[in-house]
């Protein structure tokens, strides 16, 4: 986090006449990291006052708007640790000891801008200071995808790819094909929002080709291609499922096949131990044929049977 200091010297005023002077410490611009936490450092000179009555230190976003943070304390060191805080803002520092520092959690880009660090004694003694907080962002890709509308103020083309992205300073969007090749003076941008821009291409021209976004600042840059990998990933999972689906019916039947000639092969095979069928001839009753012929299953499938001539 960076810091440039100034001092200033300023006048405590008591009642409308002049008194102790003071010296108030403030850095001319704090810069922190979205996500980051900010500290913007206040501190009042000499820190220590022949002074027993409350201290109380404001925080506002302009000079003429009410304060979003404000804490009071007393100036007597036998008084407790004090716990100033509001949200994600609170106070780094004792005032007790001319400390009137904000600290600011998680940083975010509509925190930036002038903040005014005040500090007012009893008897309407008061004293101020401005600091400017300045909030970086990396290029973040908010969205790339295909409009069928116009892009801005061009109606040069029906179809667009549109790439939205944001971070301070506000990025600038160039345009990649699948080799990686610049595409010169193909598209063009225009801001969306105080840290947004959006870039568009016309994507006829591009037909199916992989097309690439990439936001570019000072922080560092962001890349994103339409369609990307987990969309090319879903077309072939969803192509490969219908295929199979296609084919699992051919699969089938070809499977059905295979078995019943394989269970035709096995009838019509010899055994395995390589003994053949013989015939085997009988002389018998005529009851001993009924009998036969009422005991059909009980038969043995391995003897071969012969017409043979019944003694009446």
């Amino acid at each position: 986090m960076d810091q440039q200091f100034l001092f200033f010297p300023l006048i405590l005023i008591i009642s409308g006449s002049a008194s102790v002077a003071w010296k108030m410490k403030t850095p001319l611009m704090v810069t922190a990291s979205r996500g980051e936490d900010a500290v913007l450092n206040c501190s009042v000179h000499p820190d220590r006052l022949d002074y027993s009555d409350k201290i109380t230190v404001k925080w506002a976003k302009s000079q003429a708007e009410s304060p979003f943070f404000e804490c009071s304390v007393r100036n007597d060191t036998l008084e407790g640790p004090h716990d100033c805080s509001v949200l994600k803002y609170s106070l780094f520092g004792d005032p007790r000891r001319g400390e009137l520092s904000l600290l600011i959690t998680n940083v975010q880009l509509n925190d930036g801008g002038t903040f005014f660090c005040k500090v007012e004694l009893v008897g309407n003694r008061k004293l101020q200071d401005k600091i400017q907080l300045d909030v970086k962002a990396p290029p973040h890709i908010l969205s790339l995808s295909v409009v069928n509308s116009t892009c801005g103020h061009s109606s040069s083309a029906s179809r667009w790819l549109i790439c939205e992205v944001e971070g301070h300073p506000v990025p600038k969007v160039v345009w990649l094909s699948a080799s990686k090749r610049l595409l010169e003076n193909q598209g063009h941008s225009f801001k969306s929002g105080e840290w947004s821009l959006k870039g568009c291409i016309p994507y006829l021209q591009q037909g199916e080709e992989v097309v690439t976004c990439r936001a570019e600042n000072s922080e560092d840059h962001a890349e994103r291609s339409f369609p990307d990998s987990n969309t090319l990933t879903m077309i072939v999972i969803v192509v490969s499922a219908i295929a199979l689906m296609l084919l699992c019916p051919v699969f089938i039947c070809i499977l059905i096949i295979c078995l019943r000639n394989h269970r035709r092969r096995r009838l019509s095979d010899p055994p395995a131990d390589g003994a053949e069928l013989q015939p085997v001839y009988s002389e018998i009753s005529s009851s001993q044929v009924n009998s036969m012929q009422s005991n059909q299953h009980h038969v043995d499938t391995d003897v071969m049977y012969s017409a043979v001539k019944v003694q009446q």
